[in-house]
């Protein structure tokens, strides 16, 4: 099975957003970036800035669109067609509002779940049949409050939460890149603490 040869973090471009919640994608890829010593560069024919990293010995691409969160299908339908790849060797990566910080899940295919990039991307491609890592967020638990939460910086607790459940990501990433998807998923979507397939106690 092939493994993912493309990871796009979603965002809003802008040194405005940078530490905003709804960046959390960003962070991720930025995070990948740095540790292999690599740095974005434009891309405008795909709408995009990426740079190629090493994984598992795999060539991988990483993606964040220079499109506004809403828009972020443009960006990956262009990659996908210019470097020939498939939707399922894409991982999206973005923030999710119904997961705590310091939470991180794998997902393949579904819906949108309310995620403005990840209902863009859907509506561009025609399907939802793609990898996702959602890294929580938090919810201010009144609905009118969404937009102002996603675009506000974390407090520095819940950021750091949110930074230990990306370096957990990062640990299991090389399994997902050599298409070990059902390992990969047992790892991130165990609670930390309890080992993969054993049962919590009630």
């Amino acid at each position: 099975m092939a493994g993912i040869r493309l990871i796009a973090g979603l965002g809003n471009p802008g040194a405005e957003y940078v530490r905003n919640r709804h960046n959390a994608g960003f962070w991720f890829a930025d995070v990948l970036a740095t540790a292999a010593g690599m740095r974005f560069s434009l891309q405008s024919r795909i709408h995009a800035e990426t740079c190629r990293v090493d994984i598992a010995g795999e060539s991988v691409r990483l993606l964040k669109p220079d499109t506004f969160m809403n828009e972020s299908g443009r960006a990956i339908v262009a990659a996908l067609a210019f470097w020939k790849l498939d939707p399922g060797e894409l991982l999206v990566v973005h923030d999710d509002l119904d997961l705590p910080p310091g939470t991180v899940r794998w997902k393949f295919d579904g819906g949108h779940g309310g995620q403005n990039g990840v209902r863009d991307i859907i509506a561009q491609l025609g399907h939802g049949k793609f990898h996702r890592l959602r890294i929580g967020t938090g919810h201010p638990a009144n609905r009118s409050r969404v937009v102002n939460w996603v675009l506000s910086n974390p407090s520095a607790a819940d950021e750091e939460a949110m930074a230990d459940a990306i370096a957990r990501a990062q640990q299991v990433l090389p399994l997902a890149v050599t298409g070990d998807f059902n390992e990969t998923a047992k790892r991130l979507n165990t609670p930390p603490g309890v080992e993969p397939g054993a049962h919590p106690p009630h």
